[in-house]
């Protein structure tokens, strides 16, 4: 299953447009007010809720709260590491492989592939691309990226703020 979900250019808070192969739309997240760190809503095509990543804000490294159906799966953690961004979820045994600087990695689960994730550049907002192995792991496999997105942001925001 291929997902492609791009920012909105002009939405207040963060909004995505997620889409299918052919264009048609899967979900869609939107952000919402929140004093404690970023907020997203994850809504399926009818526009009913289905799930929320919410931040974490008073931890030294970025946290995100995973929930599915108001149920609280676990957390995205990132980890303190050398050379490269890592990652780690409380909620299932997947890892983060490849190169997080340069946008393109996969979502592994041992030796099984859940997903690969590579960023289009060159464009107004942020899009990325989402291959996506089996469809039951696709709000999962999204809620991850956007998780990952929010913390290089983070991060970029606070080095230019130096």
């Amino acid at each position: 299953m291929q997902l492609k979900f791009r920012q909105r250019v002009f939405s207040w808070f963060d909004t995505y447009d997620i889409t299918d192969g052919i264009g048609a739309t899967v979900f869609s997240a939107k952000g919402k007010f929140s004093l404690w760190g970023h907020k997203l809503l994850i809504l399926d095509n009818n526009g009913q809720e289905i799930g929320m990543l919410k931040e974490c804000r008073m931890r030294l490294r970025p946290q995100f709260k995973v929930f599915v159906n108001g149920v609280l799966l676990g957390k995205i953690i990132k980890r303190i590491s050398l050379f490269s961004p890592k990652f780690k979820f409380t909620f299932n045994p997947w890892e983060v492989k490849g190169n997080l600087f340069a946008f393109d990695y996969q979502i592994v689960d041992g030796q099984r592939v859940v997903a690969t994730v590579s960023k289009e550049l060159f464009r107004l907002s942020d899009t990325y691309m989402i291959d996506v192995n089996e469809p039951k792991d696709a709000l999962l496999s999204l809620m991850v990226v956007l998780g990952i997105d929010i913390a290089k942001e983070r991060k970029a925001r606070r080095n230019a703020n130096r």
